[in-house]
């Protein structure tokens, strides 16, 4: 991106708060064009939550936020999910985004709709199954085109809620390199939640970590250290690499930190 480049997303003195439970309070954060951010923590410290003020479902407390007009959405559930998933094609998924509704402007006209729907299904590679029903794809294949969905309209932001979620490592890979691929072709800003650092680690760029109304940013190796994590939770966290994946271990106070084991061999950071 160029030095004229505008921000992504800009939070000055921002702070979120749910009565008297505080999520995050006098947050600076400035999101470049192009920039991959992880949003870590335990569950219930606002990851989800940050997105949604960034989707303007949920409103400050203090401070303010400025977004790009146009944002891509991966979020965890899909309205689409309670319907007959033989009754949705894949191509009927990407279609949504274009519609726009929730998230987006509308796009009017069926050829220019077919168009986008088949760039951004060429984009993941997934015009091979785009016409066969939701229920017969591998979840794999329906979280390529749910990420189809969320750039066909061409967002300077994308916001991924658990991408990952239930899929395997080589799956895994398969959809972060897609989004990853995205943002480098396109200089889309990333930001991507999850309780799992490892999948993501070679592309991430900052790490915001929240944790009981505390957060930390920066590089990963500036934030996913034994001394960083330990003064978040209030306790003992020891942060170890093997073989190139991060561990996190935490203590009875910190047992939302957890490394999952391979025949006794830490192999993940998983965070809970």
């Amino acid at each position: 991106m160029g030095a004229d480049a505008r921000p992504v997303v800009t939070f000055t003195g921002a702070r979120l708060a749910f009565g008297d439970r505080i999520l995050w309070d006098d947050l600076d954060l400035t999101i470049e064009p192009g920039e991959f951010i992880a949003v870590l923590g335990p569950n219930g410290s606002g990851k989800t939550s940050f997105l949604r003020v960034l989707l303007r479902q949920y409103a400050l407390d203090r401070g303010s936020v400025t977004t790009t007009d146009a944002v891509g959405y991966i979020p965890q559930q899909h309205a689409e999910d309670d319907a007959d998933p033989m009754a949705i094609r894949g191509r009927d998924l990407v279609g949504f985004g274009v519609d726009g509704g929730r998230w987006g402007v509308g796009l009017r006209g069926r050829a220019r709709r077919r168009e986008l729907v088949d760039r951004a299904l060429r984009a993941v590679d997934a015009l091979p199954y785009a016409d066969a029903p939701l229920g017969v794809l591998s979840g794999g294949e329906q979280q390529r085109l749910r990420v189809a969905q969320a750039v066909v309209s061409d967002p300077g932001l994308l916001l991924c809620d658990e991408p990952l979620a239930s899929l395997d490592p080589t799956n895994q890979q398969i959809v972060v390199e897609l989004i990853d691929h995205r943002r480098r072709e396109a200089g889309t800003a990333v930001v991507f939640v999850t309780h799992e650092i490892n999948p993501i680690l070679p592309y991430v760029d900052r790490v915001l970590y929240l944790v009981d109304g505390r957060f930390r940013i920066g590089e990963p190796h500036e934030v996913m250290t034994t001394e960083t994590l330990s003064e978040l939770y209030g306790s003992d966290v020891e942060v170890l690499r093997v073989n190139g994946r991060l561990v996190v271990i935490g203590g009875e106070d910190a047992h939302h930190c957890a490394a999952e084991t391979d025949s006794g061999v830490a192999r993940s950071g998983g965070l809970a």
